[in-house]
């Protein structure tokens, strides 16, 4: 996988369209309005297994709407998603889309822990309920993920004695424990201070570099361009460009690609301009 560091000099060829039987993820056609204002206006899409995908854009554009319909929460009026040969607008009932959320992990804005319950417990209550594990089995699967996401000493602490970063890092770990096919990261750090901003996009650079098929939207750039695979630039519910990380933020084709990613390098709090390594 391409997981680089971009230099302005650097250039390579687009990649070819991946081919839809090598896709772990494939959205064709969509779209979606609210109340007759459109959101999603023809959204294609194709995540091969393995891949990093990002997905960056101005506020508004349509980023976290596209993951929502990704993972059921959201229900497009036209177009197709599949996710491993599930069809996900034919999941209906209760249990289609329990077996699709089996399928696909969402990392959240916010970390969404049950407050009363321990962080071992956390991150047993799903295998142990939904994919039928033992206690034993899914609390020793728990202590391997606290320690991959260095948290180990963590286990019996309850979410509100944790820092935010250390909370999304249990919301990745909670994830991560029904083995998802597929990842869903949706603005992750937006609600952390800039200290533990690095904590959580450690883990998940680490994730996506073992071959953790992940699709994120973010406002980081530098990190976007460092584990991406391919990025998608939206506005306005349409994307607008689309192609390896190095060419399109070394050398995006269209203007307003340009100009965002022009004001989005000037905005940066805490990275350096991109270099290559």
């Amino acid at each position: 996988m391409n997981r680089i560091a971009l230099a302005p000099t650097f250039d390579e060829p687009p990649a070819s369209e991946p081919h839809a039987q090598d896709a772990l993820l494939s959205i064709r056609d969509l779209h979606l309005a609210y109340d007759g204002v459109p959101v999603l206006n023809g959204i294609d899409l194709t995540v091969k297994r393995g891949q990093a995908v990002s997905i960056i854009g101005p506020s508004g554009s349509g980023k976290s709407t596209i993951l929502r319909c990704i993972n059921g929460l959201v229900s497009p009026q036209r177009g197709s998603i599949h996710v491993g040969g599930i069809d996900v607008r034919a999941q209906q009932s209760d249990a289609e889309r329990i077996a699709l959320r089996k399928r696909v992990g969402f990392v959240f804005q916010q970390y969404n822990l049950f407050p009363h319950l321990s962080v071992l417990d956390n991150l047993t209550i799903a295998p142990r309920r939904v994919l039928g594990k033992s206690r034993a089995e899914a609390e020793s699967d728990a202590h391997a993920l606290l320690a991959k996401v260095r948290l180990s000493d963590k286990a019996h602490a309850y979410p509100g004695a944790l820092s935010g970063g250390q909370q999304q890092r249990v919301a990745i770990a909670r994830t991560l424990a029904m083995r998802p096919d597929l990842i869903l990261f949706d603005e992750v750090t937006s609600a952390l201070d800039p200290e533990t901003v690095g904590e959580v996009l450690n883990v998940i650079g680490e994730l996506a570099g073992e071959g953790q098929t992940c699709v994120l939207v973010t406002h980081e750039m530098r990190f976007a361009a460092e584990i991406s695979d391919e990025v998608f630039f939206t506005e306005r519910g349409v994307i607008v460009e689309h192609g390896p990380a190095v060419q399109l933020f070394n050398h995006p084709r269209h203007e307003r690609t340009r100009l965002f990613l022009q004001r989005a390098r000037g905005e940066d709090r805490s990275h350096p301009p991109l270099r290559a390594v």
